[in-house]
């Protein structure tokens, strides 16, 4: 059944952080949800396209997402009947290049109404679900060891997280270990350490810090150098037994081919944003479960709406690595009318129809920019 695209809305939204939280190159007190409404013949749909730190993550800002939809995307698809997703893809790639965070949003809505309209879930949309629960780590980035310690072994006594993830990267070598060694002592072997270096090495650092890294215990070691730096990559992942999680290297299928085909051996990091969608972020997994490289759940720190659009997606492959869709915790509030159920190191996925959640209006008008 075809859908026909009336109108889009969009909206800044601004939330703060429940505490600071610290990236390689930059930290993060307050986050900003582009917030999409596509209005169709069938019925309304909601999006989200959300990313870190305004420009100082990536080429695009929540400004700048705003901008590409008002100004470029909405007109091309206001008025226009599409058959799918694909149809929906194809008319905004022809004619609007990069801007994925954009278009992720878009994808969303258009999924979210087309999965209201046949009543079923969006996973249904994207082959079913495996599981109706997946696993959710927390990532500790306060940037003081003892404070991100406390908050790791209240989260453990509370029985909501059992896996962390680290932000390094922005300190000197030394202290980053230091500060990762000692809160993987502290929380004990049984708890599961990742790091995520967001870039900040090169190779010859990553060396040193990985080889101290693997001996100390941490499972996991993300994205340690620059994103171009694909032969760097492969050459890390070849000599480490430490797995290395590429993300920012590897953003759509043909990134997941460039490097499985140059002999990486870690894992990769879906992210809806980065692909331009769900359905485009699936593309990747199918090439990487090809080349028999493992899967993560990544999060641009999204609010509900976007970690839900992402976790629709998740739940239809083996994510190997889990995911780290915690991104609606960070935050002081949100949009949504109910929040999403997350215990016991889990987060469980809605089943009504579309991505299953509800828009708080009163909230996003209170939250949203003027």
């Amino acid at each position: 059944m075809s859908i026909t695209i009336e109108s889009i809305a969009c909206w800044l939204v601004d939330i703060p952080t429940i505490r600071p939280h610290k990236l390689s190159m930059t930290t993060m007190g307050c986050q900003t949800l582009t917030i999409v409404r596509m209005t169709c013949a069938q019925g309304v749909g909601w999006g989200e396209a959300t990313t870190i730190g305004g420009l100082s993550y990536g080429s695009e800002s929540p400004e700048s997402i705003k901008s590409a939809i008002e100004t470029y995307l909405s007109p091309l698809l206001c008025g226009q009947t599409f058959s799918g997703v694909a149809a929906l893809a194809a008319k905004m790639n022809a004619s609007v290049k990069g801007n994925t965070f954009a278009k992720s949003a878009l994808e969303t809505a258009f999924l979210d109404v087309q999965g209201k309209m046949l009543g079923l879930p969006v996973s249904a949309l994207l082959g079913g679900a495996l599981t109706e629960r997946l696993p959710v780590l927390w990532t500790l980035a306060s940037g003081d060891t003892e404070k991100d310690i406390d908050e790791g072994k209240r989260l453990l006594a509370e029985g909501r997280h059992d896996t962390f993830k680290l932000k390094i990267g922005a300190r000197e070598l030394k202290t980053d270990l230091r500060h990762a060694l000692a809160i993987k002592a502290a929380l004990g072997d049984e708890v599961s350490i990742r790091v995520d270096v967001n870039q900040a090495w090169d190779v010859t650092t990553a060396i040193k810090g990985m080889t101290e890294l693997q001996a100390g215990g941490i499972d996991l070691v993300e994205q340690p150098i620059p994103r171009w730096d694909q032969r760097g990559l492969i050459t890390l992942s070849q000599r480490f037994a430490v797995p290395i999680l590429a993300d920012e290297a590897v953003a759509t299928a043909h990134d997941g081919y460039a490097l499985a085909s140059g002999g990486f051996t870690g894992a990769y990091a879906l992210k809806i944003a980065k692909a331009g969608g769900p359905v485009q972020a699936l593309k990747l997994a199918q090439v990487a479960q090809a080349a028999g490289v493992a899967l993560y759940g990544g999060t641009m720190l999204e609010g509900t709406l976007g970690t839900v659009a992402s976790l629709h997606a998740w739940s239809t492959i083996n994510m190997h690595w889990g995911t780290e869709m915690f991104g609606p915790l960070l935050l002081k509030d949100d949009i949504v009318v109910r929040p999403l159920d997350f215990s016991h190191g889990q987060v469980t996925l809605p089943q009504e129809p579309g991505l299953g959640v509800d828009i708080d209006p009163d909230k996003l008008r209170h939250y949203a920019r003027t």
